[in-house]
């Protein structure tokens, strides 16, 4: 068995951030660095005492280099950086399972503790066949392309819920109970390690009733930003349509022709 863990920040224990700023910029950014690594290593140590042969932890959150890699498990192999061609390079078909560590909810979320869709500056959502939409979704298809589902998602109780919303199969880790953008009732976070091990362990016994997610075929997307300067530069791209002011719409036969 082949597994990835693709690992953000925001959705940690124990990890709120500071008004007006980014997760990076703020006083809890080295804590949230720790703890993330905490947290994929219960999930790596769980898929491989459940026989898993290859894990792969993915470092995505921000540009990369967040976690202290020599406290992960030594049989984990690692990926970190930016230029990648694609999201989820390394894995192909024969992977069997993808975890979601510290992913947080879409932004227009109400009291999602730092929420956004890949960037908290451009963006105000996101939709796919007119439903808004979040990292949760969009890297759940990408994975869903090369046939690999996602197993399990540790996030806050909005994250958790969207990631049932959108995949009913995979397991969750509700990280903490948000009550505005900075402002959490957070679960210690040592029990969450100890909850990501064990639901990690069940994701891997039920992986049989696991399956790839994927957006209908062709899909439109839209893209609301924050900025109309956003829209104007995205609606003179080939493909793109600008709606109004701050919103573009296009056509993709598949995420991965955007992603």
């Amino acid at each position: 068995m082949k597994f990835v863990i693709a690992v953000d920040l925001e959705g940690i224990a124990g990890v709120v951030g500071q008004p007006n700023m980014t997760l990076t910029e703020s006083k809890d950014y080295d804590f949230a660095c720790r703890q993330a690594t905490k947290e994929a290593d219960a999930a790596a140590k769980a898929l491989f005492d459940a026989g898993a042969k290859q894990v792969i932890v993915w470092d995505n959150h921000g540009g990369s280099l967040n976690l202290e890699y020599e406290e992960l498990d030594k049989r984990c192999d690692i990926l970190l950086g930016v230029g990648f061609p694609h999201r989820w390079t390394s894995m192909d078909e024969d992977f069997d399972g993808v975890i979601l560590i510290g992913y947080h909810p879409m932004d227009n979320t109400v009291d999602g503790v730092l929420a956004h869709t890949f960037s908290s500056v451009s963006y105000q959502w996101i939709k796919i066949n007119e439903r808004e939409v979040g990292e949760i979704a969009i890297d759940a298809a990408m994975a869903g392309e090369k046939g690999v589902p996602v197993i399990l998602v540790a996030s806050d109780d909005k994250g958790a819920k969207e990631a049932k919303d959108f995949l009913p199969w995979a397991e969750t880790v509700a990280t903490k109970i948000g009550f505005g953008r900075n402002a959490a009732l957070s679960k210690h976070p040592d029990r969450v390690i100890d909850e990501i091990y064990e639901k990690t362990k069940r994701a891997v016994k039920r992986l049989g009733e696991m399956r790839p997610f994927a957006f209908e075929e062709p899909m439109d997307m839209e893209i609301r930003f924050k900025k109309l300067e956003g829209a104007e530069g995205m609606g003179k791209s080939d493909g793109w349509k600008r709606i109004d002011a701050y919103t573009v719409k296009g056509r993709l036969n598949k995420i991965s022709e955007y992603y």
